[in-house]
């Protein structure tokens, strides 16, 4: 499962920005479940701003946000993300020159999703 959170930074916050998402990515990748994570700039325009993560599973992923290190450095920055869907589960894959490798839905099937 992949989280993008996207986030607009002024050019006069972006160390402090910076330092607040090194922390962050560190409490995240500090938890079970965590695969990887990268901190990313966007090349055309320098205020937009990535956090990615990925996870073993949703539910990797929604404990990790109840961890102590996690809500009190990383969820207070996750927080001043663009209020947009941020999570999203694999549904296909494929490896360099691999063949794609389609996944079944996490998501309940009832209306209680």
């Amino acid at each position: 499962m992949l989280v993008t959170n996207r986030f607009v930074v002024e050019a006069e916050t972006v160390d402090e920005f910076t330092r607040e998402a090194h922390a962050a990515l560190t409490a995240l990748a500090a938890r079970p479940g965590y695969l990887r994570g990268e901190l990313l700039r966007a090349l055309d325009d320098p205020d937009h701003w990535l956090l990615v993560t990925e996870w073993e599973s949703v539910g990797a992923y929604r404990r990790a946000l109840g961890g102590f290190d996690v809500k009190v450095t990383a969820v207070p920055l996750l927080a001043r993300s663009v209020d947009e869907p941020s999570a999203y589960e694999t549904l296909a894959g494929a490896a360099p020159e691999g063949e794609i490798v389609v996944v079944a839905s996490d998501r309940a099937a009832g209306p209680y999703r």
